[in-house]
């Protein structure tokens, strides 16, 4: 089998978003926590276009999907409400009060997807790239390692832990599991999506300064309830519509 066509086999498009694939976030810096015979998953992300990226691939699962502003300034927690379609995954990752990965734990691009949205970043000139774990996540990392590249995806484990991509034909790879940038998300923050430069004449005068654009408004949450969330994930050819984030 080629790799191409095993990278279109776990892309984030091969599949009907489901919502077992927010074990993408456990294995990254999400949570997992019980109740009853329900469960819930919240995970803290640094930038406001992370919110609204996530919101929207939860509702893109039938998940309702709250915020608020952490502890820690400019950065936001963001979680889904408690519902039974979450026991499962609580039932294979928690141990006692913490979580670990769960025997045969495998990724796809769906998994990556949600996983880049809370806590991935590509670097400046767009040659490399980095998967953030929870901080005290250690114990996951060498699990995290291994089924990234079943995927046919190379990565070294860093310090944080991280899993750091580096070259631009494996930034290219990992673009093609995740799938196309969020709506939300500035330019230069998802893998491949780094314009080329434009061309300048041979006879065009570059030696006078201009005015440098003026960089997007990014997103913000203005107060949990009032985050309206529009998202490009298509269900079964049709788009899914924007849905109103609820606070705590």
């Amino acid at each position: 089998m080629s790799l191409n066509h095993q990278l279109a086999m776990f892309s984030a498009e091969s599949a009907r978003p489901s919502a077992y694939d927010l074990a993408g976030l456990l294995i990254g810096p999400g949570q997992v926590v019980r109740m009853g015979g329900t469960a819930r998953v919240s995970v803290v992300v640094e930038a406001a276009w992370r919110v609204h990226a996530l919101a929207a691939e939860f509702t893109a699962r039938g998940l309702e999907t709250s915020w608020e502003a952490a502890a820690i300034e400019g950065h936001f927690g963001v979680r889904t409400a408690y519902t039974g379609m979450l026991a499962p995954l609580a039932e294979a990752w928690l141990r006692g009060a913490g979580k670990r990965p769960p025997a045969g734990f495998a990724l796809d691009g769906a998994r990556l997807r949600l996983w880049f949205a809370a806590a991935g970043s590509v670097d400046a000139e767009g040659d490399g790239a980095v998967l953030r774990l929870g901080a005290n996540d250690e114990h996951c990392s060498a699990v995290a390692l291994r089924a990234f590249t079943a995927l046919a995806c190379v990565a070294e484990l860093g310090r944080g832990p991280v899993l750091r991509i580096s070259g631009r034909r494996r930034v290219a790879r990992l673009h093609e599991l995740i799938g196309a940038r969020p709506s939300a998300a500035p330019l230069g923050a998802w893998p491949g999506d780094r314009p080329e430069p434009e061309a300048v004449p041979d006879d065009e005068d570059t030696t006078r300064p201009e005015r440098a654009p003026r960089a997007p408004r990014r997103p913000s949450p203005e107060a949990p309830g009032q985050l309206a969330v529009a998202t490009d994930w298509a269900v079964d050819g049709a788009g899914v519509p924007g849905s109103e984030l609820t606070g705590p």
